[in-house]
């Protein structure tokens, strides 16, 4: 393998470790009080959630692009709209996400090369400021 450049999706695992990381987040999502918010403008039943974040990490980390295929263009923050997303429910998304990366990808170099692109990310879905 000298030389060969392999996908973030590959180095942490593939198929089995995005699994493990998306059920670990809504996991946490779901027990988690300090979660609450987050919680809050999710679906009771998380089970479609989890599908579809399985499907677009897959994709945003270097493996098959399922997401796009089913859905086309992401548009993440157009499709999350209708859901209030404050600093609290961004930060309690991270918290979540952060811990799920820490319990799924053992090595900590790429978990530091994932996080930035997902702190952004969570940033830029925010779509509503905190009343003063």
């Amino acid at each position: 393998m000298s030389g060969e450049t392999i996908t973030l999706y590959e180095a942490i695992g593939g198929d089995q470790t995005i699994r493990a990381l998306v059920r670990r987040f809504y996991q946490l999502m779901d027990e988690l009080p300090e979660a609450r918010n987050c919680r809050a403008i999710h679906p009771a039943d998380l089970s479609g959630s989890e599908h579809k974040l399985y499907e677009y990490l897959t994709g945003y980390l270097g493996g098959p692009p399922i997401y796009i295929e089913k859905y086309g263009h992401p548009r993440l923050r157009s499709r999350h709209f209708g859901a209030a997303i404050g600093v609290a429910e961004r930060d309690e998304w991270l918290l979540c996400f952060s811990r799920a990366l820490t319990d799924t990808v053992t090595n900590p170099k790429l978990r530091e090369i994932i996080w930035p692109p997902i702190e952004r990310l969570a940033h830029h879905m925010q779509n509503r400021e905190e009343q003063a």
